[in-house]
């Protein structure tokens, strides 16, 4: 039913994320985190169907639990990662891919990478991506 009257909604700021992590993974601090088809936290990969979270703001070891023992936190925004070498400056605006839990590249290699997020800029030290 479509509002009627002005309704107070709630907000919540969606910069600060905690995800359960996947059995049997560690995620560095400063590391892409990716959610895999269970919806937990996995580090960034080269892989299929991953979908971008955040940057890791803890180092968390779920190397010997089940999905869900641990958490990481993330946030998301824009941050610098590794270039792979195959993104320059006329590719800002273009979706970057994960190739690694700290390397972006600017294709989907074949079809075996993720999307990250898209680059706002590039740099001598990295490319810049925006993770929504």
């Amino acid at each position: 039913m479509a509002l009627t009257k002005d309704r107070p909604t709630p907000t919540r700021a969606n910069r600060d994320r905690h995800d359960p992590m996947a059995a049997a993974v560690q995620i560095y601090a400063g590391a892409i985190v990716m959610l895999d088809a269970a919806g937990n936290a996995v580090p960034g990969q080269t892989a299929t169907g991953l979908k971008a979270r955040g940057v890791a703001q803890a180092q968390v070891d779920n190397s010997g639990g089940i999905a869900g023992a641990e958490s990481v936190p993330s946030v998301n925004g824009c941050h610098r990662f590794i270039n792979d070498a195959s993104i320059t400056r006329a590719d800002i605006g273009n979706a970057a891919y994960v190739v690694d839990d700290e390397t972006v590249a600017k294709t989907d290699g074949s079809g075996t990478r993720s999307v990250l997020g898209n680059i706002v800029d590039v740099d001598a030290i990295g490319v810049w991506v925006d993770i929504a």
